[in-house]
């Protein structure tokens, strides 16, 4: 007897690959099936330009999404920091699995922290939320726009073109490329974006109950993810900011109790509106939202005004 297969889209890149594989692992094991990753090209992996200039993260979704809605494919996998806040019709975030570290690592030349760097190394980072804060700690850096995949911008700083780049620690990890990390910057250090190190298991809003698949979808769920990244989302659609404000949240779930960090920054790193809320996890959203008002209410729509 022929074995059903789930179909999993994903994009192509070894870091997509690597999370859709072991999505795609975990819903095959528990479903008792075999997986099949299928490799579907998006805007943003055609096009190197800067993300803020070609449409944002949302460069990465829309085909992947159009291959689901399409039938190709059963259940496809983001980086959950790519998708849009907005929902999107006819889909569904059915799994949101374990999330990883969330943090952003500093990956330099010949071991240095970034308290480390001479003055006026060059750190590279396609990221504004990155950019501003790394200016704020240390505004005589020469930060400079890249792109490109995990080891693209690693052999930056082997080359010798860069003194550093910074890449999100979940991605390394996956990559098994930790070795690489020369200071992990924590939250206190700098905020990540919101999502960061998490992973969404998009599937067809009319199959979520009825599908096949459905209970290894509900099984990968992870509450506690879901409820953090829920949070800080919440905060992001309430700014109406999308990738190319600076802005960084971190949420932590812990006994039923949610705790909300939220930056708001200049993009030269100039000035910041930062804050933090708690509650039950239950209200992550409304958390998300009133820790944005207050954001907003004390003088962060004018710095993200000036990036609009």
């Amino acid at each position: 007897m022929t074995p059903r297969v789930l179909s999993v889209g994903t994009r192509g890149s070894a870091l997509a690959l690597a999370q859709s594989g072991t999505v795609a692992a975990a819903l095959a094991e528990t479903a008792g099936v075999v997986s099949d990753l299928v490799h579907i090209k998006t805007e943003g992996d055609m096009n190197s330009g800067p993300l803020a200039s070609i449409g944002g993260t949302g460069i990465f979704v829309t085909a992947l999404r159009t291959a689901l809605l399409q039938g190709r494919v059963d259940v496809i996998v983001h980086s959950y920091k790519d998708l849009p806040t907005a929902p999107a019709d006819g889909l569904t975030v059915a799994a949101v699995p374990a999330r990883g570290d969330p943090a952003d690592a500093l990956c330099a030349r010949d071991g240095l922290t970034l308290d480390q760097l001479p003055t006026g190394a060059r750190v590279g980072t396609g990221s504004p939320r990155r950019t501003a804060q790394l200016l704020r700690r240390r505004p005589d850096l020469r930060v400079e726009p890249i792109r490109g995949n995990v080891d693209t911008r690693l052999r930056m700083v082997a080359a010798g073109r860069m003194d550093a780049v910074v890449l999100a620690v979940s991605g390394l990890a996956r990559l098994g490329r930790t070795a690489a990390i020369t200071q992990i910057l924590r939250p206190e250090v700098m905020l990540p974006a919101p999502a960061q190190g998490a992973l969404a298991v998009e599937c067809r809003s009319a199959d979520i109950d009825t599908a096949w698949y459905g209970p290894a979808l509900r099984e990968l769920d992870s509450r506690a993810t879901r409820a953090a990244v829920a949070a800080e989302r919440s905060l992001l659609a309430t700014l109406e900011a999308g990738c190319i404000a600076p802005v960084g949240a971190h949420a932590v779930v812990r006994g039923g109790t949610l705790a909300l960090d939220g930056v708001v920054l200049a993009v030269d790193g100039s000035d910041q509106i930062r804050s933090g809320t708690a509650g039950p996890a239950g209200e992550a959203v409304e958390l998300g939202r009133n820790l944005a008002q207050h954001l907003l209410s004390a003088g962060a729509a004018t710095l993200l005004g000036a990036v609009r």
